[in-house]
């Protein structure tokens, strides 16, 4: 399947604000958090035109979000691990997730973590510095423009995408340490 990269939408972090409440909603008491992640929470940033959520949880639990879930149009997926960045020696089972996707009216992937893991982290952290860094912003997108013009699959194109992410995170991790940065 070809990726596709859209322009920055402004309404797109309107939306991504009304899908994490609503997924927040649909998935209390056990959703401690929904929050709006990935690029297209980014302002100024290219994108696939795809909604990434992050639902922070005590614990992950299948049976207590299935159905829950479902009533809104979710299905679970089979990937319940995030990739680890390159350099981190931690144990895999810490990064851990559940992933359900919805497509309708609007391609959303619902991540769910663990609150205070490293995935839940990393994808805040993400989130924040691009936020925090305009012209981190253009680069970022200008590579996936790029990246996304050589590749016919998403896979791939996740998997060549992953190590860029690494060095963000690298850069971010000093920033979070230099600001007091927290999740």
């Amino acid at each position: 399947m070809p990726v596709h990269i859209a322009p920055a939408d402004e309404a797109w972090a309107g939306r991504g604000r009304e899908l994490a409440a609503e997924v927040h909603s649909a998935a209390a008491p056990h959703a401690l958090r929904v929050e709006h992640i990935g690029s297209t929470s980014i302002p100024g940033m290219a994108a696939k035109p795809v909604y990434d959520l992050q639902m922070s949880v005590a614990a992950l639990d299948r049976g207590t979000l299935d159905a829950p879930l479902a009533a809104i149009g979710f299905t679970r997926r089979a990937y319940e691990h995030d990739h680890v960045p390159a350099g981190r020696g931690d144990d895999p089972e810490r990064w851990r997730k559940l992933f359900y996707t919805r497509d309708e009216p609007e391609l959303i992937n619902l991540h769910v973590r663990v609150a205070g893991s490293p995935n839940e982290r990393v994808a805040l952290l993400f989130r924040d510095w691009l936020r925090a860094h305009p012209a981190a912003v253009d680069a970022y997108a200008a590579f996936k423009v790029a990246l996304a013009a050589r590749l016919d699959d998403v896979g791939e194109y996740a998997d060549v995408k992953d190590p860029v992410v690494d060095l963000v995170i690298v850069a971010a991790e000093v920033w979070a340490a230099t600001t007091g940065w927290e999740p």
